[in-house]
Protein backbone atom coordinates (compact mmCIF):
# COMPACT_ATOMS: atom_id res chain seq x y z
CA UNK A 1 0.00 0.00 0.00
CA UNK A 2 1.45 3.45 -0.91
CA UNK A 3 1.91 6.47 1.48
CA UNK A 4 -0.71 7.93 0.27
CA UNK A 5 -3.18 4.97 0.54
CA UNK A 6 -1.88 4.86 3.74
CA UNK A 7 -3.05 8.58 4.88
CA UNK A 8 -6.43 7.99 2.93
CA UNK A 9 -6.91 4.87 4.72
CA UNK A 10 -5.51 6.53 8.42
CA UNK A 11 -8.04 9.33 7.28
CA UNK A 12 -11.35 7.14 6.83
CA UNK A 13 -10.81 5.17 10.04
CA UNK A 14 -10.70 8.43 11.97
CA UNK A 15 -13.39 9.93 10.08
CA UNK A 16 -11.85 12.55 8.85
CA UNK A 17 -11.57 14.57 5.27
CA UNK A 18 -8.59 15.73 3.51
CA UNK A 19 -8.40 19.26 1.55
CA UNK A 20 -5.54 20.04 -0.07
CA UNK A 21 -4.04 23.70 -0.87
CA UNK A 22 -1.20 23.74 -3.63
CA UNK A 23 1.08 26.29 -5.21
CA UNK A 24 4.29 25.05 -5.56
CA UNK A 25 3.13 20.85 -6.45
CA UNK A 26 0.62 22.52 -9.16
CA UNK A 27 -1.63 20.04 -8.64
CA UNK A 28 0.55 16.58 -7.86
CA UNK A 29 -0.04 16.29 -4.63
CA UNK A 30 -3.58 16.21 -5.01
CA UNK A 31 -2.97 13.89 -8.35
CA UNK A 32 -0.94 11.47 -5.70
CA UNK A 33 -4.56 11.08 -3.65
CA UNK A 34 -7.18 10.95 -6.36
CA UNK A 35 -4.48 7.88 -8.20
CA UNK A 36 -5.97 6.05 -5.16
CA UNK A 37 -9.75 3.93 -5.81
CA UNK A 38 -11.72 5.49 -3.06
CA UNK A 39 -10.57 8.80 -2.35
CA UNK A 40 -13.30 10.36 -2.81
CA UNK A 41 -14.98 8.96 0.31
CA UNK A 42 -12.09 11.11 1.91
CA UNK A 43 -10.47 13.80 -0.37
CA UNK A 44 -13.30 16.72 -0.73
CA UNK A 45 -10.87 19.16 -1.94
CA UNK A 46 -7.63 20.10 -3.92
CA UNK A 47 -6.80 24.07 -5.08
CA UNK A 48 -4.06 25.16 -7.05
CA UNK A 49 -3.74 28.80 -6.49
CA UNK A 50 -0.49 29.61 -8.36
CA UNK A 51 -1.46 33.25 -8.49
CA UNK A 52 -0.47 35.34 -5.61
CA UNK A 53 -3.69 37.23 -5.95
CA UNK A 54 -5.84 33.99 -5.90
CA UNK A 55 -4.40 32.63 -2.59
CA UNK A 56 -6.02 35.49 -0.80
CA UNK A 57 -9.38 35.14 -3.03
CA UNK A 58 -9.73 31.13 -2.89
CA UNK A 59 -7.49 30.81 0.40
CA UNK A 60 -7.74 33.39 2.53
CA UNK A 61 -4.07 34.68 2.65
CA UNK A 62 -3.34 37.69 3.97
CA UNK A 63 -3.25 40.28 1.60
CA UNK A 64 -0.96 42.36 3.69
CA UNK A 65 1.14 38.94 4.45
CA UNK A 66 1.36 38.49 0.50
CA UNK A 67 2.60 42.42 -0.16
CA UNK A 68 5.25 42.09 2.95
CA UNK A 69 6.57 38.55 2.69
CA UNK A 70 5.63 37.02 -0.94
CA UNK A 71 3.98 33.94 -1.87
CA UNK A 72 6.53 31.76 -0.92
CA UNK A 73 6.71 32.12 3.29
CA UNK A 74 5.72 29.64 6.51
CA UNK A 75 2.95 31.85 7.13
CA UNK A 76 1.21 31.81 3.82
CA UNK A 77 1.92 28.05 3.98
CA UNK A 78 -0.10 28.16 7.39
CA UNK A 79 -2.83 30.73 6.32
CA UNK A 80 -3.36 28.50 3.14
CA UNK A 81 -4.11 25.75 4.97
CA UNK A 82 -6.12 27.03 7.28
CA UNK A 83 -8.18 29.08 4.88
CA UNK A 84 -9.34 26.40 2.90
CA UNK A 85 -9.61 23.73 5.97
CA UNK A 86 -12.12 26.79 6.99
CA UNK A 87 -13.54 27.22 3.67
CA UNK A 88 -14.68 23.90 2.99
CA UNK A 89 -16.16 23.16 6.30
CA UNK A 90 -18.35 26.46 5.68
CA UNK A 91 -19.35 25.14 2.39
CA UNK A 92 -19.92 21.69 2.95
CA UNK A 93 -21.18 21.73 6.60
CA UNK A 94 -18.79 19.28 7.47
CA UNK A 95 -16.84 20.39 11.10
CA UNK A 96 -13.81 21.77 10.95
CA UNK A 97 -12.56 19.59 13.44
CA UNK A 98 -13.21 16.40 11.27
CA UNK A 99 -11.15 18.49 7.96
CA UNK A 100 -7.51 17.80 7.54
CA UNK A 101 -5.77 20.37 5.47
CA UNK A 102 -1.79 20.51 3.63
CA UNK A 103 -0.70 23.35 1.39
CA UNK A 104 2.47 23.47 -0.13
CA UNK A 105 4.55 27.04 -0.87
CA UNK A 106 7.42 27.15 -2.85
CA UNK A 107 10.02 28.19 -5.58
CA UNK A 108 10.29 25.25 -8.24
CA UNK A 109 12.32 27.32 -10.28
CA UNK A 110 14.03 27.32 -13.06
CA UNK A 111 14.29 30.76 -11.24
CA UNK A 112 14.73 32.16 -8.07
CA UNK A 113 11.20 34.23 -7.35
CA UNK A 114 12.36 37.38 -5.46
CA UNK A 115 15.35 37.05 -2.83
CA UNK A 116 13.71 33.00 -2.43
CA UNK A 117 15.97 30.68 -4.01
CA UNK A 118 15.24 27.56 -6.18
CA UNK A 119 13.93 24.40 -3.80
CA UNK A 120 12.93 27.04 -0.61
CA UNK A 121 9.22 24.79 0.45
CA UNK A 122 7.24 25.26 2.92
CA UNK A 123 3.97 22.62 3.79
CA UNK A 124 1.93 23.32 6.59
CA UNK A 125 -0.52 20.85 7.88
CA UNK A 126 -3.88 22.23 9.50
CA UNK A 127 -5.54 19.63 11.68
CA UNK A 128 -7.77 19.64 14.95
CA UNK A 129 -7.10 23.38 15.69
CA UNK A 130 -3.16 23.57 14.97
CA UNK A 131 -1.32 24.06 12.52
CA UNK A 132 2.19 22.98 11.72
CA UNK A 133 4.75 24.16 9.01
CA UNK A 134 7.64 22.44 8.39
CA UNK A 135 10.55 24.13 5.71
CA UNK A 136 12.79 22.69 3.56
CA UNK A 137 15.73 23.30 0.95
CA UNK A 138 15.47 20.89 -1.92
CA UNK A 139 18.30 20.53 -4.69
CA UNK A 140 17.51 19.10 -8.29
CA UNK A 141 15.37 20.54 -11.32
CA UNK A 142 11.93 21.24 -11.36
CA UNK A 143 10.13 18.65 -12.17
CA UNK A 144 12.64 16.79 -9.08
CA UNK A 145 11.53 19.69 -6.21
CA UNK A 146 7.65 18.99 -7.29
CA UNK A 147 8.11 15.60 -6.86
CA UNK A 148 10.02 15.70 -3.51
CA UNK A 149 7.64 18.38 -2.44
CA UNK A 150 4.56 15.22 -2.87
CA UNK A 151 6.92 13.18 -1.04
CA UNK A 152 7.19 15.13 1.98
CA UNK A 153 4.07 16.54 1.77
CA UNK A 154 2.60 12.71 1.79
CA UNK A 155 5.35 12.17 4.79
CA UNK A 156 4.67 15.02 7.11
CA UNK A 157 0.78 14.27 6.88
CA UNK A 158 1.39 10.42 7.81
CA UNK A 159 3.58 11.85 10.71
CA UNK A 160 0.52 14.67 11.82
CA UNK A 161 -2.30 12.27 11.49
CA UNK A 162 -0.55 9.22 12.98
CA UNK A 163 0.97 10.60 16.25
Amino acid sequence: MSSAAKVLQALRTEGKYLVVAESLTGGLLTAEFTSIAGASDVLLAGIVAYDTKLKHELLGVSNKLLENQGPVDPEVAAQMAEGLRTKISSKSGIAVDQIVAISTTGVAGPATQGDKPVGELYIAISNSGSTKVFAHQLAGERAEIQKSAVLLGVGHLWEEITG
